[in-house]
């Protein structure tokens, strides 16, 4: 661990310590009728007295949530508090329909969401502006978690086919308040926060939010990880027409890097229906004197708002960021197979090589964005817009390693050399000396302009139009590195896009707490050019190709029922994605692609009463390659990441005015790695089997200013695969892991 990270975790364990005995009588929050909330209420979220509706953050939704006409998905601080997530894949366990993909091209080892069969890695946002740069993230400085379903390149520019995640950050408050955490838990778990608001005056506030944390992955005795943060925001003109916010974020997270179990293909033999190797699932196939992965992020954030009126604000928002991906990492499923001598069966023992994965991938962005939002009638229409300028530069460099050998452990003939360990029985702790030197890095740099309108239209008191429209000029000017590091050879890439994009929807409201709508979304995502990952089309690889194009017919309804406390949703939708690229011959690439998921989604967030609180929902996809890969072998499969039926319910009740209790149930079905010969029965169908995992909770009231809560997570300790590349390896879910945190507010 980092003395860096030591002395930030002690100093935390410090704080919470005072503030357990320092902290005097604290009221319960209030919520919206000003008697105390309990922790089991989701209707608002508070932290200091101020409800906070569960809505969107950004200036583009230009209606509330209950009137969008699209799959929107909440996830408030409350959620995240009490399923006591650390990242956004935990967090994002929540919400059905969402899988994350396993390390493999633009993103290894870094957050690979899948919303409705579509990546978008590249599709994640912190406070409305993109967040770019391999990592993964962290939620101890979240307010919310919003999901935006279906293609949204109308907010959220380029690459938005299935949809985008955005990042609420915590924001100075007006009122002092200070909230502790410390967990302590099963695998060396231990994890302190804390977040501090000061009210500077009648009009200015100061928030810090602090992490401190470390631990073993359960299950996976060799994966451990130490990671320290910081989250610091000052506003100034809280409560009148002109706000300033300056925000500072950072991370810096250190762990062993994780790639799984390998499949069969491995030793050419296949052990099980799904193609993962019959390996124990707590063989590590990782160095612990070699491999390692580091994730830093810096970011600066300047958000200036002004109201001229209660009908008319301007927003900018101007952001620098620095994101580092670093890593060198052991893939069990490369090294080559039996036909290359990467495995071989030794005296009734398969032995295999370690090969490794590495990459060393710094991403600044600089980005600003601005939004005239407003409200006028005419004509007896009654009309919410949103007018807003985008302007961003992404600049993206990118290397390997190449990884030496000295000495390590030896491979047994008639494998050669070092780094070899037994397939079945991998020892994480075998030796190694040997040399990590930084390759030639090739650089790229993205532009974007973005210019979009956003209009909700009110027709009397039962329809509502909602229109959007957006252009996009897309440009990237990089160069490839290749050759001895000595005389490196520089190739000059490029290309510039620019698509437009719009949608469309309309809205029935039964009544003023529900609605029924339909609504038609496009998107475009243009190709991958950023450095060391271009993609091209032709014989020989040099032809640029066009953005892939996804429109989403989708209907639905929502209601808010008993006072907004319970909000219900469903929707039923059907996507396109056209110009995808595909292999149509050997070494020959074409632009002929189709996919199509069609679907159904539920959803349920809130409180059914006072004491019972439910936030889940299912989804069902029905997903097809229609036209796909080399010699159509694909064509009718499933898509990769895009499983048919995925479930989530996290629900609590207060059993007594101190205790509650609950829990999170989770299923996912088989959920194939990839369109590798896949789905309809070739000899490489690999997926991940189905599974059904249990968490469970309970919070215990000590007073009014603390509590202690218990999570008990994978109950039932399941082994199960989180997912698969189909070509490589497969990645082993945590077993079971018992955390006990104590709570301090005031």
């Amino acid at each position: 661990m980092t003395s860096r990270a030591d002395a930030l975790r002690a100093l935390l364990f410090a704080s919470s310590a005072a503030g357990m005995l320092m902290a005097g009588p604290a009221l319960a929050e209030p919520g919206p009728d000003g008697e105390p909330q309990e922790a089991t209420t989701l209707e608002t979220i508070t932290v200091d007295g101020h409800p906070v509706k569960r809505e969107p953050t950004g200036p583009e939704f230009v209606a509330p949530l209950v009137d969008t006409p699209r799959s929107i998905t909440i996830i408030p601080q409350q959620i995240i508090e009490q399923t006591a997530a650390t990242s956004l894949q935990d967090i994002l366990r929540t919400s059905p329909g969402i899988t994350f993909g396993a390390g493999e091209g633009g993103q290894p080892l870094a957050d690979r969401p899948f919303i409705r069969g579509q990546a978008s890695g590249n599709n994640i946002f912190v406070d409305g502006i993109r967040d770019s740069g391999g990592q993964q993230r962290e939620v101890f400085n979240l307010e919310q978690v919003e999901v935006i379903k279906g293609p949204d390149s109308v907010y959220s520019g380029r690459g938005s086919g299935g949809g985008s995640i955005n990042l609420g950050s915590k924001a100075p408050r007006l009122t002092d308040f200070t909230r502790f955490g410390l967990g302590v838990g099963t695998d060396g778990y231990m994890r302190a926060t804390v977040d501090q608001n000061w009210n500077l005056g009648e009009t200015a506030g100061l928030r810090i939010n602090l992490l401190g944390s470390e631990g073993d992955v359960p299950g996976r005795d060799a994966v451990d990880y130490d990671k320290w943060g910081l989250g610091l925001s000052l506003a100034a003109g809280l409560g009148t027409p002109t706000t300033a916010t300056f925000s500072y974020y950072h991370l810096t997270s250190n762990q062993m890097p994780d790639y799984g179990i390998p499949l069969f293909t491995k030793i050419g033999v296949r052990t099980t229906d799904s193609g993962i190797l019959d390996v124990p699932y707590d063989s590590f196939y990782g160095l612990e004197a070699r491999d390692y992965l580091t994730n830093e992020v810096d970011t600066f954030t300047f958000d200036f708002e002004h109201a001229f009126s209660e009908d008319l604000t301007l927003r900018n928002v101007s952001r620098w960021s620095e994101t580092l991906n670093d890593y060198v990492v052991t893939n069990p499923g490369d090294g080559g197979n039996t036909t290359n001598g990467g495995a071989a069966l030794i005296g009734g023992t398969w032995w295999m090589r370690r090969a490794t994965k590495s990459r060393w991938n710094p991403t600044q962005t600089i980005a600003n964005v601005t939004d005239l939002t407003g409200r006028f009638s005419t004509g007896g229409l009654r009309h919410s817009f949103d007018i807003g300028l985008e302007l961003a530069r992404e600049d993206n460099s990118n290397a390997s390693y190449a990884v030496t050998t000295i000495s390590g452990a030896a491979c047994p003939a008639p494998l050669t050399g070092f780094d070899c360990t037994p397939v079945y029985a991998p020892n994480p702790e075998d030796p190694w000396t040997g040399t990590i030197v930084r390759g030639l890095i090739s650089k790229a740099t993205t532009d974007t302009v973005g210019l979009y309108a956003l209009d909700s239209i009110e027709i009397g008191q039962r329809f509502i139009v909602n229109l959007g429209l957006r252009y996009d000029d897309y440009s990237v000017e990089g160069r490839n590195a290749s050759g001895p590091v000595a005389v490196p050879v520089y190739t000059p890439v490029g290309g510039d896009w620019d698509f437009l994009n719009y949608q469309i929807g309309l809205v029935y409201k039964p009544t003023a707490d529900s609605s029924v709508y339909a609504s038609y979304a496009t998107s475009a995502t243009p190709p991958t050019l950023s450095a060391g990952d271009q993609s091209t089309g032709g014989a020989v690889g040099t032809e640029l190709l066009d953005p892939e194009e996804t429109a989403s017919w989708e209907i639905g309804a929502k209601a808010n029922l008993f006072n907004d406390r319970l909000a219900l949703s469903a929707a039923a939708f059907m996507l396109t994605r056209e110009n995808a690229r595909i292999q149509v011959s050997p070494g020959v690439f074409e632009q002929v692609g189709e996919a199509e998921v069609k679907g159904i989604e539920l959803g349920v967030s809130g409180n059914v009463t006072r004491q019972w609180q439910v936030f889940g929902g299912y989804t069902y996809m029905d997903s097809e390659l229609v036209s796909g890969a080399y010699n159509s072998v694909n064509v009718g499969d499933p898509l990769a990441n895009t499983p048919e039926h995925t479930f989530s319910l996290f629900s609590t009740y207060r059993v007594t005015r101190a205790l509650s209790l609950g829990g999170g149930a989770y299923y996912v079905s088989d959920s194939f790695g990839g369109n590798q010969g896949g789905a309809g029965g070739g000899n490489n169908r690999v997926y991940a089997p189905a599974y059904t995992r249990f968490d469970l909770f309970a919070s215990y009231d000590l007073n009014e200013r603390a509590s202690l809560q218990l999570n008990v997570q994978n109950a039932t300790d399941e082994e199960y695969i989180l997912r698969t590349n189909g070509v490589h390896h497969a990645d082993v879910a945590p077993a079971r892991q018992a955390i006990l945190t104590l709570n301090l507010r005031y």
